[in-house]
């Protein structure tokens, strides 16, 4: 488990207030944390923000539709 203790942590707004989605942490020093929101304490994936710029820019282009 990564700790993080006051990471700004922020849910989608596509998320309907449910708890069936990531949270991400963007106000990091040169990392972006993920977690899942229904388990705010257990493990936080870190991507450096070209990783996560590239993944969110792929998610909009549907690069990952199957």
């Amino acid at each position: 488990m990564t700790d993080l203790p006051g990471a700004p942590w922020r849910k989608s707004s596509y998320s309907g207030g449910g708890n069936n989605c990531v949270e991400v942490a963007r106000n990091l020093p040169g990392v972006i944390g993920v977690r899942d929101s229904k388990n705010p304490t257990g493990p936080v994936l870190l991507f450096a923000p070209g990783e996560w710029s590239a993944f969110v820019n792929g998610v909009k282009n549907g690069e990952f539709e199957v």
